[in-house]
């Protein structure tokens, strides 16, 4: 082989003309495509959220340990990697055992639950609530000295951040030694008290809500960063006060929660991005004002297609779905100085065990960079999971499209009347009521479920109607008598049908006192009418 030999002087290759012509073209549309689709080149870049979790409220309807792990076993199989599990007054912590409720898991079930999790390679991070929401620990009389009111005990006194250190330093020890993953969330949302004591009144006129909140919130971060975790905290409380945001720890991941409002709802995100916070977004599959007998389905699903594409194109760097078991609000029994009795969740939603196809469609809405098609999705999913055919597909579709009324006040927001609703809605029961699943015949019951359950609310509230309007008098007291007798008659079947359902999903004493508030307000009409003495 002949070796060539080198030329002193470099050569120069020329193109032609139209070669030369062509090149420069094709790079000036180069630079034009890159120039004008930054914000597709970035979605691309970030298709796949590093942190693809779902968020396991454990306030009420709590889990067995069983139901748990199956729950994470589906999980994996959906491609996820975190839990959040907000544990609330189910964790039995070593040095402050005072918190745990009746339902409460055993370090050895927290520690097998986790160990379980590690085998699927899913993430296990702890929610400990820190400010607010933290009635379950302010109703101790143990912690009384942090609250920040006398009688709503829902947040701690930001001022007392000495007192508080000594609290969770222990919480998040404890919590670190049983969770082997990087983060703790230190919650931080819906603290509606700043301010509200004589304490932090002053401080608030002094500084401001951010600084009142950023003080207390750094303190606690900071007890997680020195636990070897990264702090995550709900973002809606120092989006709505970013003054003092700059102090937190540049550590803090923001968790920007989304259930279907615009975008920047609390505040300016991009303002907290520019002080260099990482964010995570979180959509949610039950949430306000869902409750037994309404679920806003079509909410859900247009959450899932609109705030996820939104989240990529933002940059965000994780999505956690929330499920809510409960809103957070509570009714109580006091004794004498306002020391609890007892406390009962004010609104409570269908459980977790009723909802696998929100949760398959986040899955499908993660895993498509295109937009996500709710209709489409449900269909294919009726006709794969269920077995249904075009038609009765397209039935489960409107049945979970349908937008469900609120009754508030006795009488419906948009309706004339309670039998108005009732009318429209079984158009789209009625036919669901009536298909044969050819399969997963357990998880479609919980659609029948659902739907009976709400007609027999709205027979409820069609007595309800009545008993509040000023056409009720004595004459009407026997037949309301005689239809609230059916009304309790037919709860008590679907209670039973309730139970059957939740089986090993809940404790069975969970699914009695679940059984029991439902049908409170039935009873307690029911007696008003009756006079039972």
């Amino acid at each position: 082989m002949e070796t060539p030999t080198k030329s002193k002087a470099p050569h120069k290759q020329v193109l032609p003309p139209l070669a030369a012509y062509r090149l420069v073209i094709c790079l000036l549309c180069l630079i034009q495509s890159i120039a004008a689709y930054p914000q597709v080149k970035e979605a691309v870049k970030g298709d796949d959220f590093n942190v693809k979790g779902f968020h396991l409220d454990l306030r009420v309807q709590v889990m067995t340990p069983e139901a748990l792990k199956d729950f994470a076993r589906q999980m994996a199989d959906f491609g996820l990697n975190t839990l959040v599990m907000e544990w609330e007054a189910t964790y039995p912590f070593k040095d402050h055992l005072t918190i745990a409720n009746q339902f409460s898991y055993s370090r050895e079930e927290i520690d097998d639950f986790i160990a379980y999790c590690d085998q699927l390679g899913i993430q296990v991070v702890p929610l400990q609530q820190s400010l607010g929401h933290v009635e379950y620990i302010l109703r101790n009389p143990r912690y009384s000295e942090l609250k920040e009111d006398r009688k709503d005990i829902s947040q701690l006194c930001p001022m007392k951040i000495a007192e508080s250190e000594v609290l969770f330093q222990s919480l998040f020890e404890d919590l670190a030694q049983t969770h082997n993953s990087d983060y703790i969330h230190i919650g931080g949302d819906e603290t509606y008290l700043l301010g509200h004591c004589d304490l932090c009144r002053a401080r608030v006129e002094e500084v401001g809500k951010s600084q009142l909140f950023v003080d207390h919130m750094k303190m606690i971060a900071n007890l997680v960063i020195e636990n070897g975790k990264t702090p995550l905290m709900w973002a809606d409380i120092i989006l709505k006060y970013p003054e003092a945001a700059a102090e937190l720890p540049k550590e803090t991941v923001f968790v920007d929660w989304n259930y279907g409002w615009k975008a920047n709802h609390f505040g300016d995100i991009s303002k907290l991005q520019e002080l260099g916070f990482a964010f995570w977004g979180a959509p949610s599959i039950r949430s306000h004002p869902d409750n037994w007998y309404m679920t806003n389905w079509r909410t859900h699903f247009n959450n899932q297609r609109d705030f996820i594409p939104f989240s990529r194109e933002s940059g965000y760097e994780g999505m956690v779905m929330t499920s809510w078991s409960t809103s957070g609000l509570y009714g109580f029994t006091w004794d004498v100085g306002y020391d609890v009795a007892n406390m009962v969740q004010i609104r409570n939603t269908y459980p977790m065990s009723g909802f696998r196809i929100l949760i398959a469609s986040y899955a499908a809405a993660l895993s498509h960079p295109e937009e996500f098609a709710p209709r489409e999705f449900v269909l294919d999913y009726a006709s794969e999971r269920f077995g249904l055919d075009g038609q009765e597909s397209l039935r489960l579709w409107e049945f979970l499209n349908f937008q469900r009324e609120l009754i508030s006040d006795a009488k419906p927001v948009k309706s004339k009347n309670v039998e108005e609703v009732k009318q429209h809605y079984r158009q789209v029961s009625d036919p669901v009521l009536q298909l044969d699943p050819g399969r997963n015949v357990e998880e479609f019951l919980h659609f029948k479920l659902m739907a009976k359950l709400r007609m027999l609310y709205l027979d409820y509230k069609e007595v309800d109607e009545v008993y509040n309007s000023p056409a009720f008098t004595q004459a009407l007291v026997p037949s309301l008598i005689l239809q609230m007798e059916a009304v309790l008659d037919r709860s008590e079947v679907l209670g039973k049908e309730f139970a059957d359902l939740n089986s090993g999903f809940l404790y069975d004493a969970e699914i009695a006192e679940l059984n029991r508030q439902r049908e409170l307000p039935m009873n307690v009409l029911y007696h008003r009418l009756a006079k039972l003495k």
